[in-house]
């Protein structure tokens, strides 16, 4: 590791992991995790692969959205003390749809230092490659699933940028139907699966389109939905002068 890289003791590194190829994790990434004294991990058991794979030995222990209300505090204790701690998550980058936030939060809140290293996050190479605007967006998440759901979906409906939302195979169906019903079957969007894996695909058309489609066939794998905000309004041209025009000459 440069001199440049070497790891500050007493802070929080936050470490993006692959979502699908392992060729993903940057060099970066794997000298980190080799060098701090603890991981985090949202499921040791996935995260162990992800270890073993690249010869990381640090001490892996767990840290999830079950348990970060509870832990957050004893390990800002523990990074004060001078241990470098990493937090990983199973894909992507911690603190997106992922555990990660409240301890980040926590940290800056007690004058713990934090870095977040560039990498994976699914959404990024959906976007690009939906073939739908990606120069303004709208990061959405997963949806509620019950409690403000309709009410969410009724809001996004009126978005103008291109909306991005992650699903999971079982509820894509519902999600897409309720989707056409409030946005409009004409719509455009695309469903991106498997991103960087050996299955990846892009599903591109409308709403309607798409929910014909995913009825016929059962969609499997990691999802994240791109829609196309709605379209603006074609503004109507004013004449600025019609009101020095008349419509004819006079007859002689």
């Amino acid at each position: 590791m440069t001199e440049r890289n070497k790891i500050t003791r007493g802070v929080l590194y936050v470490v993006p992991t692959p979502v699908g190829n392992m060729d993903d994790m940057t060099f970066r990434a794997v000298n980190v995790l080799k060098s701090v004294d603890t991981i985090l991990a949202e499921d040791t058991r996935t995260s162990a692969t992800l270890l073993r794979h690249f010869d990381i030995k640090a001490r892996l222990e767990s840290h999830h959205k079950f348990n970060e209300h509870e832990t957050s505090a004893g390990i800002v204790a523990r990074l004060k003390s001078g241990e470098s701690i990493a937090l990983i998550s199973d894909a992507g980058t911690p603190g997106i749809s992922d555990p990660g936030f409240m301890l980040s939060r926590e940290c800056r809140n007690q004058g713990v230092e934090v870095q977040c290293l560039p990498g994976a996050t699914a959404f990024v190479p959906a976007l690009v490659d939906s073939g739908l605007p990606c120069d303004k967006f709208c990061f959405e998440g997963f949806l509620p699933q019950k409690k403000g759901r309709a009410t969410r979906i009724a809001q996004l409906a009126e978005e103008p940028r291109t909306i991005v939302v992650y699903e999971s195979p079982l509820r894509l169906l519902k999600t897409l139907q309720q989707l056409a019903e409030a946005f409009g079957a004409d719509r455009d969007a695309a469903v991106c699966r498997e991103i960087s894996k050996l299955h990846e695909t892009v599903h591109r058309g409308t709403l309607g389109e798409l929910v014909d489609e995913f009825s016929a066939t059962e969609p499997r794998g990691e999802i994240v939905l791109i829609v196309a905000g709605k379209p603006q309004q074609q503004q109507k041209k004013v004449d600025k002068y019609a009101q020095f025009k008349t419509n004819k000459k006079p007859e002689v």
